[in-house]
């Protein structure tokens, strides 16, 4: 059988597009930056570049030719994908005012602290897919561990199905406090120096 009658099987999609992108004021502003970034610095950078080595004749053989049209599609997909999270963002202030169920309960831009059977704390705070950092104990709202946690208030117990089995976990304090977001930073060596290309 010919490969174009083959039927490829319906992939599910992930966790990251469940519609809308609800992330934290501090995380919006990571993306706009690294856009910002992108738009104004890097790819500017990367179009004289090519543009320079276009003008040196031969393209098929030219490898800064080829290496800046490759990077200048990577740029531009990470500029659309970028443009897709934001205009799609449903920012979620963790510390505007909270009445009722809200301010007890976990939901998005909750800090949590809570213990497992054999009684060990950890903290996590609930937020967006593009804020992820497990070196500060973000996880996203979408993650196992976030599913678990999520419309918990102090004292439930809740059960957190991950790949490596099932386990009870005790709610210990939720809290809605400022989440500090790892700011955008300049990746070092980023911009393609056009020093020296004119010759």
């Amino acid at each position: 059988m010919r490969k174009g009658f083959t039927r490829r099987p319906k992939v599910e999609e992930p966790a990251a597009n469940h519609g809308k992108n609800y992330i934290t004021p501090s995380g919006l502003q990571r993306l706009k930056d690294e856009r910002h970034f992108l738009l104004t610095k890097e790819r500017p950078a990367v179009v004289e570049v090519v543009a320079w080595a276009a003008s040196n004749g031969d393209r098929s053989e030219n490898a800064d030719y080829q290496y800046g049209k490759r990077r200048l599609r990577q740029i531009d997909g990470r500029i659309r994908f970028l443009t897709k999270r934001i205009d799609a963002a449903e920012v979620v202030d963790p510390e505007a005012p909270r009445t009722g169920q809200r301010a007890t309960r976990a939901f998005f831009g909750a800090t949590v602290r809570y213990a497992n059977a054999a009684g060990a704390e950890r903290v996590a705070s609930i937020v967006g897919t593009d804020e992820i950092d497990l070196d500060r104990n973000h996880i996203s709202w979408a993650s196992p561990l976030g599913r678990a946690l999520m419309r918990a208030s102090e004292g439930d117990e809740v059960v957190l199905r991950a790949p490596g089995g099932t386990e009870t976990l005790i709610v210990l304090e939720v809290r809605y406090d400022r989440i500090s977001v790892k700011p955008f930073r300049e990746p070092p060596g980023s911009e393609v120096s056009t020093k020296g290309l004119q010759r």
